[in-house]
């Protein structure tokens, strides 16, 4: 029963989606119907600019991180990685905008962070050096998703930690299949690239 509160509770707060809400408040109009159609902060940022973007990316990684520590407090370490897999979950497909949400990068890395610090923090620096180097956000979010795991593989703590890892990383791939599609077919957005709403 508390593994189910957990996973209830975490999946709400995921679905919260901040860029859908932000978008709504200041413009009066769905992030979804502009750029890429993602409701995340990197088409935030290419529709209302950086400093908007940033508090929605701020926001969800702070879904990540209250998720976990909720999951923790409820259920103990089992609850801290149910409630991370939920809440991304939340973000991508949340119950409250017909399950069409975003990509749960920033939020995976709210999770993350909250439960192995140290290897987010080695995933963060190469997926923002790929991004630097590629100038394709997307490309460094999948990259550093991958390298999550590897890591994981690579310094095995628990099962638990790697089905965690698993699932984290299977999902922002999944989320990220259009992208691949474009950044193989050469048609894929750059960092920087802006969308207007008219």
């Amino acid at each position: 029963m508390k593994i189910a509160l957990v996973a209830i509770l975490a999946y709400l707060i995921g679905s919260f989606n901040s860029a859908y809400f932000f978008t709504n408040f200041i413009k009066k109009t769905d992030i979804r119907k502009y750029g890429s159609g993602n409701a995340g902060a990197t088409n935030v940022m290419r529709v209302l600019g950086f400093k908007v973007a940033f508090f929605v990316f701020l926001f969800d990684v702070l879904k990540g991180v209250l998720a976990v520590l909720l999951g923790r407090f409820i259920a103990g370490n089992i609850g801290g990685y149910v409630a991370g897999i939920a809440v991304v979950m939340g973000h991508n497909w949340p119950v409250f905008l017909g399950f069409k949400g975003g990509k749960g990068v920033a939020t995976s890395f709210g999770a993350i962070v909250t439960i192995s610090p140290v290897i987010a923090v080695l995933s963060l620096i190469i997926g923002i050096a790929i991004i630097t180097i590629s100038k394709y956000v997307s490309l460094g979010s999948i990259i550093g998703a991958v390298s999550f795991l590897l890591f994981n593989i690579i310094y095995y703590k628990s099962s638990n930690m790697l089905v965690f890892a698993i699932l984290i990383t299977s999902m922002a791939v999944f989320q990220h299949r259009a992208n691949i599609k474009r950044l193989l077919n050469g048609t894929e957005s750059k960092f920087g690239q802006k969308t207007n709403i008219k």
